[in-house]
């Protein structure tokens, strides 16, 4: 891939896995890779979650390739018989998968004597994929046209997102606010109407909590300057009720 870090504006994430369709595990990935792209500037426009079926892996690695600048999967690339991500992504672009010479190397150097054909499926990599790797992150991560292919160990996920800052880059810019209140959503709804009403550059979210000694309602600015952002947040404080406790962040 390119030294220069790709330009992008809207990616998608496919994230694969019978087990986080069932409960069995907890799907962590995808709030850690929001706030990446968030802070480069590029729109997660869409999640999808599926299980580990082939046909439908490679028709959504399809559908978001072709409607997203960049998209992101996470699971599915480990040896065993439910890791299909790479045949999936492999099958979405028309191509076969095929053992890679040099992550089958590097395996081999891992594992030592205890390196055997069970581990070979991790070598898979589609045809005509590039691996990226770096000195922080050794282990090359696939990305096949505008697919990256992401482990779903969610350590090694976010390892791996060092790779996606040092080659993605984003067209928009992201500054955000939040102010913390004591009052409930319906309350804040004429205020928060009147200020979306002024203000249609902004978006404005309110996001209730409930049974917290800290906070009612968490109100957030997200705009494109702070030339935006700041009449907004201060006519909604100037609304706020006197002596209504609020936290600004």
């Amino acid at each position: 891939m390119s030294a220069e870090p790709r330009l992008v504006s809207t990616a998608a994430a496919l994230v694969i896995g019978d087990e986080l369709l069932s409960g069995k595990i907890r799907e962590e990935n995808i709030y850690e890779l929001a706030k990446v792209l968030r802070a480069l500037g590029i729109r997660l426009a869409r999640v999808n979650l599926v299980g580990d079926d082939l046909e439908t892996i490679a028709r959504e690695v399809k559908a978001l390739s072709e409607a997203h600048d960049v998209v992101f999967t996470s699971g599915g690339v480990g040896p065993t018989h439910d890791d299909i991500t790479i045949d999936g992504v492999a099958e979405a672009f028309g191509v076969k998968a095929s053992v890679h010479p040099d992550v089958e190397a590097l395996l081999r150097r891992a594992y030592g004597e205890r390196y055997h054909e069970g581990h070979q499926r991790m070598a898979l990599v589609p045809l005509g994929a590039d691996l990226i790797s770096s000195d922080e992150v050794p282990w090359p991560t696939i990305v096949m046209h505008n697919v990256w292919v992401l482990p779903g160990v969610p350590e090694v996920f976010r390892m791996k997102l060092l790779l996606v800052k040092a080659h993605l880059t984003g067209t928009q810019c992201y500054l955000s606010r939040a102010v913390f209140t004591q009052m409930d959503e319906g309350d804040l709804k004429p205020l928060l109407d009147q200020v979306v009403g002024n203000h249609a550059e902004v978006a404005i979210g309110s996001y209730p909590r409930w049974r917290s000694p800290d906070y009612k309602t968490k109100v957030t600015f997200d705009a494109s300057s702070q030339a935006l952002l700041q009449p907004a947040l201060d006519e909604f404080l100037a609304l706020l009720p006197k002596g209504e406790p609020q936290r600004v962040e």
